[in-house]
C-alpha cells in the first residue's frame, strides 16, 4: 500500500499526553511547550503504521489485558522482517525479549561482565550506555572517535592502548548521535579487535532500519557469523516505528552457551514481556514496510533542511547523516562557550535539543536535533536558530 508522505505533515498536539518529549521540555531545558519546539529525546511526532493502532484498538475492544502468551506470531514477524529488510536469517530461539533495550544493556552487563570491569565506548555515543555501565558498578572507558572527511572514524590503535581491564565493547551501529553507517571494513576491524583482545561485543542496531538512500547497513551478526561466541545484537521496532512507549526490545544471541548465561540473568530479574509492546511490534513488522519507506524519504528531506540551514550560520557545521533522524551539529566554530550556544538555542529560539556533552568525550561543542517531526516545525526551528545567531551573519 502506497503511503502519502504528506501524512507526516500533520501536526499532532502531544502536550498533556504524558509525553516526556513535550511535557518534560520546560523542566529540563527551560523551553515552554506553548511556543517551544521539542527536538531532543529520540521519539517521533508521527503516528505509527495504521496496523499498529488497529492492533491496539482490537485489544481494547476485546477488553481483557492479561499476561501475554504464545509469541509465535511475534517471533515470525521479527524473523520475517529481518530476512526481508536485512537478509538476516534469525532463528526464533535466538530471541530474548526485554523491557526495552536499555534494560537489555543492563542485563547483558550482568550476564557477561563482572563488577569493576571496564566497558569500552567509542564516544561521543548514546548517553544511556554510560549510565547503565555506572549503575551496574562497571567502569566507562571512553575511546574518543575522530572526525575524518565529515564522518566518525574509530581509531583502534588508540583503543588498544586503553584495553587493559576491559571485558566488553558496546558498539552503536548505525551510530547515535553521529548517524554514521559503519562500512563492512570498519565492522570487520572492530570484530577483529574484540577477538584479539578476548572482548564481548554488544552491538546495538536499534537504528538499522533508518538508513538513507545510497547507504547500506551491515548486520554484524550476518556479516561475521564466526563471531557468534562473543556477539550480542540488540534490535527493536521502537525507533523504526515510534513505539518507544511499548518498552519492547530484543536481545539476539546465536551462541547456545552465551544465550544460557543471558537467560539465567533475565530470569533472575523477574521480567516478562509487555503485552501491548508485543502486539505493536508484531503489527509493525508484519505490515509496516510501505510506511517505513515513506518515512525514510520524509526524514531525509527534514534532515537536509536542518543540515543546510544550520550549516549556513558561520562557525556551525552539521555532520551529514547516513542514517537516523538525529542531526548532530557542531557549534565549535562560533567560538562560543557551550552555555552561550544553549542559551541562544533554548532561550532565544525556544528550541530544545540534546546537549552534546551528555554523549561523552568529543560531544562538548555539539547539540543533537531530532528532525522526526512535521516539516513545518523543522523549517521554523531553523529560522528561529538562524535569527538567534544573526549577529554572526
Amino acid at each position: 500500500m502506497t503511503i502519502d508522505p504528506s501524512t507526516f505533515d500533520e501536526i499532532i498536539d502531544r502536550r498533556g499526553t504524558h509525553s516526556v518529549k513535550w511535557d518534560a521540555m520546560e523542566a529540563l531545558y527551560g523551553v515552554p511547550a506553548e511556543d517551544g519546539i521539542s527536538m531532543w529525546v529520540a521519539d517521533m511526532d508521527f503516528r505509527p503504521p495504521q496496523a499498529v493502532n488497529d492492533a491496539l484498538a482490537q485489544a481494547v475492544q476485546h477488553g481483557i489485558h492479561g499476561y501475554y502468551g504464545d509469541p509465535s506470531d511475534y517471533a515470525a514477524a521479527i524473523t520475517g522482517w529481518m530476512k526481508r529488510r536485512h537478509d538476516w536469517d534469525v532463528d526464533p530461539a535466538w530471541l530474548s525479549t526485554t523491557h526495552g533495550l536499555v534494560a537489555g544493556v543492563g542485563l547483558c552487563l550482568q550476564a557477561f561482565t563482572q563488577k569493576g570491569d571496564g566497558i569500552m565506548l567509542f564516544t561521543p555515543v548514546y548517553h544511556a550506555f554510560a549510565k547503565m555501565i555506572g549503575a551496574n558498578d562497571r567502569k566507562v572507558v571512553e575511546c574518543q572517535m575522530d572526525v575524518v572527511d565529515g564522518r566518525y572514524s574509530i581509531d583502534l590503535e588508540k583503543a588498544k592502548a586503553q584495553v587493559d581491564g576491559v571485558s566488553m565493547v558496546i558498539l552503536c551501529s548505525p551510530h547515535n548521535p553521529g548517524g554514521t553507517v559503519w562500512t563492512e571494513a570498519e565492522l570487520r576491524a572492530i570484530a577483529a579487535f574484540c577477538v584479539e583482545n578476548d572482548l564481548i561485543l554488544l552491538c546495538d542496531e536499534i537504528h538499522h532500519d533508518l538508513v538513507f538512500a545510497g547507504q547500506k547497513h551491515h548486520v554484524l551478526a550476518n556479516l561475521m557469523p564466526e563471531l557468534s561466541d562473543r556477539l550480542i545484537t540488540l534490535t527493536a521496532a521502537s525507533k523504526t516505528f515510534n513505539l518507544a512507549g511499548g518498552m519492547t526490545g530484543n536481545v539476539v544471541i546465536a551462541d547456545d552457551e552465551m544465550r544460557a548465561k543471558f537467560a539465567k540473568v533475565h530470569l533472575a530479574a523477574g521480567a516478562s514481556p509487555n503485552r501491548f509492546g508485543m502486539l505493536m511490534t508484531t503489527a509493525a513488522y508484519s505490515q509496516g514496510d510501505d510506511w517505513l519507506d515513506a518515512l525514510i524519504g520524509y526524514i531525509d528531506g527534514n534532515r537536509r533542511i536542518l543540515e543546510e540551514g544550520l550549516s549556513a550560520i558561520p562557525g556551525v557545521q552539521a555532520m551529514p547523516l547516513d542514517s537516523t533522524y538525529l542531526c548532530w551539529v557542531d557549534f565549535a566554530g562560533t567560538g562560543m562557550e557551550a552555555a552561550e550556544v544553549q542559551r541562544r538555542v533554548q532561550d532565544e529560539a525556544k528550541v530544545a535539543p540534546n546537549h552534546g556533552d551528555s554523549f561523552g568525550k568529543g560531544g562538548e561543542t555539539f547539540l543533537r536535533f531530532n528532525v522526526a517531526t512535521p516539516r513545518a516545525r523543522v523549517v521554523e526551528a531553523v529560522e528561529r536558530i538562524q535569527k538567534a545567531f544573526s549577529d554572526l551573519q
